[in-house]
């Protein structure tokens, strides 16, 4: 076990307890020394000394907010912050250098192969995923940040085993970093505050503060910047915190105040009545709001999933980006965007090619030239893909859109008009109604998630399951919706109660119905499955347990 303790003073005269630090309790991995230099983790230190209260208090927060929605209350628009929604005289920072035009955006995780692919991918921004793209593995955790030190400073390359090599050509994305969020821990640091109290090291804190520390100047140097996506957010509260982690984060490592930039997801139904107050908190370092529609979908399940019918979904597939509550969603956040300066981006259709099957890639094309045909029009400023031959479709759409401009904020959609009923609206989704679940739609979701969880548990966090890209926050859904199922009591098209032996029958099929394999982790994540779908209580995130228990590796 390795400790540093960046304290000035001498052990000898003052008790250790008295002065923050934070101890690697996690083994030795590729490129940590690289990583968790004595530099980073004073800087690392100091973040958590002055946030880390904040961020407990305002989990506690949240799950107090959980429990009046589950009493019977509803969202709506804070009163508190009317005057912020009023007032037509402030703006947003905006995009910053190398982020003015963001048409399409290419997501994926950090691993070495996977960053050379995104960087010549002909996108105009990668989003750098350490959240719900990656396994939160230690390794993973620390070569993501080499990897990232490295494509900023132009020196990555891959070699496959097969002996493939891979270069990255001369003209390469902006990197958007995201890092994990304010719910996570990285159980291989921990922090000891001045009082002596412990605890696990905050995920969001460790990431972002690694890859600014070390980035963000050679970043500036490039003629770009340290830019962040910011997710699951909740609220505006979270978002000033932070806001206050970049202004600390700017005079720590002297950058001029406001050259961080961050884009927030709007993955909540909370955070979705706060967009104005979320942009006015970030006010000095916000580019823009993206509309993160799967673990939107989730958190609407989540925060209502005992409410009864009126909340119910119906198959996954079903909710579609037209139903009226999403389409309420997604059109609030462009009008909220525009009148405020700044960009509206688009989220990730689920479809992928197969290069093996010209059919299913077909199919990918069109659903995908669809969906973005749609948030093009609605005015975005543009768009996810998941996969590079996905790209040239994505970009002729917001191309014609476009015209001569770098995006549609001039389209300030004052004809839209969002209450809080319309975002409410889940009964339109059509999950209440007679045969909106069927038997196929239950498989499904028991056989996404365990297949997903599986691929987790081995390091993999973005997987190609059915021709669909599937990351946390779909394997969210599904487990989510097998949950509210069973405690609704939902009955099926084909007449079929779902109950906790439904449910298990259906996953021991799905489970003789894989390809098992020598050193597989199914059996673990059907455990992991029965847990976070068929316990009494709901687990809020299925990768906490999966991580606590799966995951953490002692030094």
């Amino acid at each position: 076990m390795t400790i540093i303790d960046t304290s000035p003073v001498a052990a000898n005269l003052t008790p250790a307890f008295s002065h923050p630090r934070l101890t690697i309790t996690g083994p030795r991995v590729d490129g940590i020394d690289h990583v968790l230099t004595p530099e980073a983790m004073d800087f690392l230190t100091d973040l958590h000394q002055r946030f880390s209260g904040r961020r407990h208090e305002l989990l506690l927060a949240r799950q107090r907010r959980r429990d009046r929605f589950g009493n019977g209350a509803d969202p709506d628009f804070l009163p508190l912050t009317a005057h912020i929604r009023a007032d037509p005289t402030w703006r947003v920072a905006g995009p910053g250098p190398g982020l003015e035009d963001r048409r399409v955006e290419i997501t994926g995780p950090t691993d070495r192969k996977m960053t050379v692919n995104a960087l010549n991918s002909g996108a105009k921004v990668w989003l750098a995923d350490h959240e719900d793209a990656m396994s939160p593995t230690w390794s993973n955790a620390i070569s993501g940040q080499v990897n990232l030190y490295d494509a900023i400073r132009g020196q990555i390359d891959f070699t496959s085993p097969e002996g493939k090599e891979y270069k990255v050509g001369e003209t390469t994305p902006t990197i958007v970093f995201r890092p994990r969020g304010w719910h996570l821990t990285e159980k291989h640091l921990r922090f000891t505050d001045r009082a002596g109290q412990s605890c696990a090291a905050s995920a969001s804190l460790v990431d972002a503060g690694l890859y600014l520390f070390h980035n963000a100047q050679a970043l500036i140097d490039a003629g770009r910047g340290p830019y962040l996506y910011l997710p699951k957010i909740e609220g505006h509260l979270e978002a000033r915190l932070w806001d206050d982690v970049f202004r600390f984060t700017e005079t720590y490592l002297n950058l001029r105040h406001g050259t961080i930039r961050a884009t927030v997801l709007i993955e909540t139904i909370t955070a979705a009545f706060e967009m104005e107050e979320i942009l006015y908190e970030l006010r000095d370092h916000c580019a823009g709001l993206n509309a993160g529609r799967w673990d939107y979908i989730f958190s609407v399940i989540k925060n209502f999933r005992a409410r009864g019918p009126r909340f119910v979904m119906p198959d996954r597939g079903k909710v579609t980006m037209t139903v009226p509550f999403m389409k309420a969603y997604t059109e609030l956040l462009v009008q909220t965007c525009h009148k405020r300066g700044a960009q509206a981006i688009g989220g990730m259709s689920a479809f992928i090619p197969n290069r093996r099957e010209p059919e299913v890639t077909a199919r990918a094309l069109e659903q995908v030239r669809a969906d973005k045909e749609r948030e093009a029009g609605q005015g975005y400023d543009g768009t996810w893909v998941a996969h590079p031959d996905l790209v040239p479709v994505a970009r002729e759409v917001f191309d014609a859109a476009f015209g001569d401009r770098t995006d549609q904020r001039h389209r300030l959609r004052e004809d839209v008009r969002v209450t809080a009923a319309d975002l409410l609206n889940v009964p339109s989704a059509g999950g209440g109604e007679p045969g909106a679940v069927t038997d196929a739609g239950l498989r499904q979701n028991v056989s996404v998630a365990v297949r997903y969880l599986e691929a987790w548990l081995r390091g993999s966090g973005a997987v190609a399951i059915d021709n669909l890209m599937e990351d946390a926050a779909t394997a969210e859904i599904s487990r989510s919706q097998v949950w509210q199922w069973v405690h609704q009591g939902t009955v099926t098209a084909e007449g079929t109660r779902i109950d906790a032996t439904t449910v298990e029958k259906v996953l021991a099929d799905v489970l003789g119905s894989l390809e098992r394999r020598e050193g597989d982790r199914y059996d673990a994540a059907a455990t992991l499955f029965r847990e976070v779908s068929l316990s009494e209580d709901f687990p809020t995130f299925l990768t906490i347990p999966a991580y606590t228990q799966h995951l953490v590796t002692p030094a």
